[in-house]
């Protein structure tokens, strides 16, 4: 097992390494971007409610039954490195990823901790900033003529653009997983033809132009564009082609699993490799706030869609070539309490919890960070979401500290500080 040690953040290499970069006046954030010139994607399995650490990713089976649980850990495909028995096809794709197991926030309340994670920023009630889907579509724009950022099957909060406006919310899919799966939108009804929609959309131009007359409102301008991408991918093949999920092959579908999930990352993947920049693949929001019931919700339901799902889009990507120009992260807002509580479950916890990351230069095979006996606190190589989000940035090739102009007329960098993840990307 590969497993890098370091005390914080920077360790006294990293720190002597970045001194004598910053000397001729480059950053460790200019190499990552300069380095990662390939035009990479994103997607994001969003696990949301927060799964434990200590049943997937950082089990600690020499501690007590009351922290360590009821699961057992299994060897992956990496000698030394062990996670949850109810990540069996996981495991077998461990030379993949890397697991970080040192996340920590700041945040222990649902919707204000997805919000710091997504945005890089503690939650204001004066404004909401955009999440990393809303600024990869803002910073790259589409390609391919589709949408820049999609989210799968559905959303969650925080996902949006924020003070950036609705034009960069995501294209909702819907369920990939439903029979006869069709997108909404993307096709005409049985009883329009293109003359009608050239005719009305000529008509809603003009309405629009009398009321701008009247009314400055921005919200006009994101609805234009909302408009505009609707027409644009009704009549673009390629988005046709790209959300033609029953196209695939029904083992390779077997092999995601029939789930919402794992049929997500299957379309996340035909999606990244039509050219769509950022996806997120989220069954909803809270799936793993296993507050009660913990074990058996974990071992029925939620491991085994994500196991199937995640694993199958890591081998998929990389039999296709694509692992190298995709990231794929997996992660929650927090992790679950060490102790189990008296409903045999595990209730917040942000001081430690463990993510997935692999593609776009990360080397698989390894650990970064490390928690204490009891997976309590974080004893090495500390990442907040600053920093995670900062590395993301870099990794996709957006400059996280270029400033936006706010609403309430301040500037606001990208990301709010935060540094580069050393020795995560080769």
């Amino acid at each position: 097992m590969r497993v890098n040690n370091h005390t914080n953040l920077f360790g006294r290499r990293d720190l002597l390494r970045l001194g004598s970069l910053g000397s001729l006046g480059i950053t460790l954030d200019k190499v990552l971007r300069a380095g990662g010139a390939k035009d990479i994607s994103c997607i994001l399995v969003w696990q949301s409610g927060g799964p434990s650490h200590l049943d997937t990713f950082d089990m600690k089976p020499d501690a007590p039954k009351e922290i360590r649980g009821e699961f057992k850990p299994i060897p992956t495909n990496v000698p030394g490195i062990h996670i949850s028995e109810h990540l069996p096809f996981t495991a077998r794709q461990a030379d993949k990823y890397t697991i970080l197991r040192s996340m920590k926030s700041k945040e222990n309340n649902h919707e204000r901790a997805i919000n710091y994670l997504l945005t890089g920023y503690l939650p204001l009630s004066t404004i909401e900033f955009p999440s990393m889907g809303a600024v990869v579509s803002k910073e790259k724009g589409p390609k391919n003529g589709l949408p820049p950022y999609v989210a799968v099957p559905n959303t969650f909060p925080s996902y949006g653009g924020g003070y950036l406006g609705g034009e960069y919310n995501p294209f909702l899919s819907g369920d990939p997983n439903v029979s006869g799966y069709r997108v909404r939108d993307l096709t005409l009804p049985a009883d329009v033809d293109w003359q009608r929609v050239g005719d009305r959309n000529y008509l809603l131009k003009q309405m629009d132009a009398k009321f701008k007359a009247i009314d400055s409102n921005a919200d006009f301008e994101a609805m234009d564009t909302f408009y505009q991408r609707a027409y644009d991918l009704m009549k673009s093949p390629a988005a046709k082609k790209a959300f033609d999920i029953e196209s695939e092959p029904a083992p390779l579908r077997e092999k995601y699993g029939r789930t919402p999930v794992g049929q997500g990352c299957l379309l996340a993947r035909r999606l990244v490799e039509a050219g769509v920049r950022f996806v997120t693949v989220a069954k909803g929001w809270l799936n793993y706030d296993t507050h009660g019931d913990n074990f058996n919700t974990m071992k029925k339901v939620l491991l085994p869609e994500f196991d199937r799902g995640f694993a199958a889009l890591l081998e998929d990507l990389h039999d296709r070539g694509m692992l190298s120009t995709t990231l794929v992260i997996a992660m929650g807002e927090f992790g679950r309490t060490p102790k189990v509580n008296d409903g045999a479950g595990r209730d917040h916890h942000n001081k430690a919890w463990s993510i997935a990351l692999a593609g776009a230069g990360i080397p698989g095979g390894r650990v970064l960070g490390a928690t204490d006996a009891k997976a309590t606190e974080v004893t090495d190589f500390p990442v907040e979401p600053e920093d995670l989000l900062r590395t993301i940035y870099s990794i996709l090739g957006v400059d996280s500290t270029k400033a936006y102009q706010t609403p309430i007329g301040r500037p606001s960098n990208i990301v709010n500080g935060g540094r580069i993840i050393p020795g995560l990307v080769a």
